[in-house]
């Protein structure tokens, strides 16, 4: 992929206040593209996560990278700022290129290995409507606007593959159904989008080292190596550069149709396009989790990065 393959393309990355979010909305301003970045944490107030991650700062990250980078504070449960956002994106722009549906926020909604009765149901169904409704809304008025023009993409961003998460649950009902979700509306909106020459695609990153997950290790990017002291398989983890890199990639990908309608990783993505993380390495964490992980054998990345 050439360094500016997506110059005078437009993108919504909603949900990219932080973590896979805030480094797709990124590595798309590097490759050249205009870059709306959506979320609820301005450098006025903080979302229910109360974290110190602002969308201004992706923003700015955005367009040291090479591109423009627009942040706009959307809570994309609320219809009518969604549609103000697809509104102003349309009077600016007049285009919309790239959907990426990554809005989450769910970690301090989650409740793992309690079974359905133990569960604040309250907690779970707001989970849910997070994780799953906001894609739907932002896609209802986004994807009018990403047709207008052939060859748009939408990326719906989740935890797993649709093979991994058949077979697999994932500790929890809420969880396990919100990530389950976000890859079918893939599968959704590559039949919806048929005849537009539109590509729908649900991708996964493997163990992200998000903002969060580096300090539940209490390691930095830096010295990130140390958490495999606590966590040997912490050694397949990926920068959410990763994940950044392969949406960019499909943007680029004049083929992208390939892959419309189907469920890939990070990992898989990048020994297609040849891709790699920050440190030159190719990590496969879906596969390794599969082959090793899962089955209990000794944390040893050979082979899979």
């Amino acid at each position: 992929m050439t360094q500016k393959a997506l110059a005078g393309k437009v993108a919504l990355v909603a949900g990219a206040t932080r973590g896979a979010g805030r480094q797709i909305a990124v590595q798309l301003g590097a490759a050249g593209a205009t870059v709306y970045a959506t979320g609820r944490t301005t450098r006025e107030a903080r979302s229910p996560m109360n974290r110190p991650e602002t969308i201004e700062e992706t923003a700015e990250l955005v367009t040291a990278a090479g591109g423009t980078g627009i942040a706009v504070a959307v809570d994309h449960l609320d219809q009518d700022r969604v549609a103000a956002l697809v509104k102003r994106i349309d009077d600016e722009q007049g285009r919309l290129d790239v959907l990426v549906n990554d809005v989450w926020g769910g970690d301090p909604l989650t409740t793992w290995n309690e079974p359905v009765w133990e569960q604040d149901l309250d907690q779970g169904f707001r989970l849910l409507r997070q994780a799953v409704d906001s894609h739907i809304v932002t896609s209802h008025f986004a994807l009018p606007l990403l047709i207008r023009n052939p060859g748009g993409l939408v990326v719906e961003v989740g935890d797993g593959t649709t093979e991994y998460n058949s077979v697999n649950y994932r500790l929890s009902v809420f969880y396990d159904l919100a990530k389950w979700s976000v890859n079918r509306l893939a599968f959704a909106w590559s039949r919806e989008l048929a005849g537009h020459q539109t590509t729908a695609v649900a991708l996964t990153p493997g163990w992200l080292r998000s903002e969060m997950m580096l300090e539940n290790y209490g390691v930095t990017e830096e010295n990130w190596r140390d958490g495999c002291a606590r966590e040997p398989h912490f050694a397949i983890s990926e920068t959410p550069a990763y994940v950044g890199r392969a949406v960019a990639a499909l943007a680029a990908d004049p083929d992208r149709a390939r892959w419309n309608g189907k469920s890939v990783s990070s990992g898989e993505l990048a020994k297609v396009y040849g891709f790699t993380d920050v440190d030159g390495s190719r990590p496969d964490a879906w596969r390794y989790l599969v082959e090793v992980q899962d089955p209990g054998k000794p944390a040893d990345v050979t082979g899979y990065r």
